[in-house]
């Protein structure tokens, strides 16, 4: 195996050991990105030297002895809407290309406590909305790997780095992992802090990552959480221990339950594939039609999120017409229109739908649904799918982990998606494991194939 190739903890384990250095598993991943990415286009700035130089650093505080974070060494992606204080942040716009922070994101903070190496800045679509970019799906360049964090999954699937972190809206982490064959975790809203990365709206934006394993992206998440006065989501009160979570063993089996969702227009390789799991799993899932209200936590997603990413970005020079292509510019009209009166409408049932489901997961560990609709659409539908599969749950508030469960169409990967309770990601993390164990027992580290 490659270096590149090896996961996140089976690295860091390394290094910490002693058999492999920082340096070295920088360097296989600096030439990955060489022999790839000009087919993928996952970097939206890459900067060997000053990775090499962090790597370097690294290995130099294990020879002295000092304590090492839990990601020490380890090569990382950074979605170009965090603020980098020695790299270029351009938020994915032509407006934007030389803009330079002052200092880092409190997420990129984290990461370096934790020892990472911060290789660079992945690709996002502009503004982190729903215009398609620059990057190819790395199974396929004819193929979107969805977006706005469509850098972080496709760089990630790609073995550019074991680790990358992105955001969430609407369905930004989740449908690019499942178009992508990679993990992808969005946590409980207010988990890790958004202080110095894009704002698009207050109310919906979250911080999530990417691994090829699921024990990576629990390690990621760990390193991340934290309470942050500056974000006024970040509750001061401890964080589950996702690590832990996916060590631990079930009290009883989880019970899950499948909702049939009507907006779910899934294909049909997504539908047979969601049907064999139910039936694989038999007794512990149970199946109900979905609420309806679940149709108005749809509509209010929506209102809030253009409501907010309108007023957010409203005079920024991204956002000018001549910095805009036709589909953002539909949105943002969408967003203007959006009413006072309406907006508050929306966010009063924000409030509903969290009460609802913190009932809801008294009976449930998990809900089980499609991470995406099926299979990544073509470039040339110009569209970086549809994100409704994740829509309700990041109204929500809730945590929803993409496991890279299944095969569709032409060979592509498509995720199942699991759905937890609130600020309880360490349940979600062992009813996932859980859950991989029992569909698939002997299945072969993603890592080595």
């Amino acid at each position: 195996m490659t270096h590149w190739a090896l996961s996140a903890t089976d690295a860091a384990a390394q290094i910490r050991e002693g058999g492999l250095s920082s340096v070295n598993l920088t360097k296989a991943c600096l030439a990955r990105i060489e022999e790839t990415d000009g087919q993928i286009g996952a970097w939206a700035f890459l900067d060997a030297e000053n990775a090499l130089k962090q790597a370097e650093a690294m290995d130099d505080l294990r020879k002295q002895g000092r304590p090492l974070g839990s990601l020490h060494g380890i090569p990382v992606g950074v979605k170009d809407i965090f603020d980098t204080g020695d790299m270029p942040t351009g938020l994915g716009s032509p407006a934007h290309t030389d803009r330079q922070p002052d200092a880092d994101c409190a997420a990129v903070e984290k990461l370096r406590e934790a020892g990472a190496v911060i290789l660079g800045k992945t690709v996002t679509t502009a503004l982190a909305f729903v215009s398609p970019s620059m990057t190819r799906n790395p199974h396929n360049p004819e193929y979107s790997p969805g977006g706005s964090s469509s850098g972080s999954a496709a760089g990630v699937a790609a073995g550019h780095m074991p680790l990358a972190i992105g955001s969430q809206t609407g369905g930004s982490v989740n449908r690019p992992a499942s178009y992508c064959g990679v993990y992808g975790f969005k946590p409980t809203r207010g988990s890790i802090s958004r202080r110095g990365a894009l704002q698009t709206s207050e109310t919906l934006d979250c911080v999530g990552g990417f691994a090829r394993t699921l024990e990576d992206v629990a390690l990621l998440t760990d390193a991340l959480t934290g309470y942050d006065a500056a974000d006024s989501a970040s509750h001061i009160r401890p964080k589950p221990v996702t690590l832990s979570g996916y060590h631990s063993e079930p009290p009883v089996e989880p019970a899950l339950i499948y909702l049939d969702i009507p907006s779910f227009a899934l294909t049909n390789s997504m539908r047979a594939a969601m049907e064999e799991v139910c039936e694989a799993l038999g007794d512990q899932v149970e199946r109900f039609p979905a609420p309806e209200s679940f149709e108005q936590f749809l509509a209010d997603q929506l209102t809030i999120h253009t409501y907010e990413f309108s007023r957010n970005l409203d005079g920024n020079p991204a956002i000018a017409p001549e910095n805009t292509d036709d589909i953002l510019k539909e949105m943002l009209v969408i967003g203007r229109a959006v009413t006072g009166d309406a907006y508050a409408e929306a966010i009063a049932r924000v409030s509903s739908a969290e009460a609802y489901f913190k009932g809801f997961f008294n009976d449930y560990d998990a809900i089980l649904c499609p991470a995406s609709l099926g299979v990544a659409p073509l470039l040339s539908e110009n569209t970086t799918g549809d994100a409704v599969c994740q829509k309700i749950w990041t109204l929500s508030g809730l945590p929803t982990l993409s496991l890279p469960l299944f095969e569709g169409e032409n060979g592509l990967p498509m995720g199942l998606q699991l759905v937890g309770a609130q600020e309880e990601d360490d349940r979600l993390f062992r009813t996932a494991h859980w859950l991989e164990t029992t569909l698939s027992p002997a299945a072969p580290d993603p890592a080595t194939t």
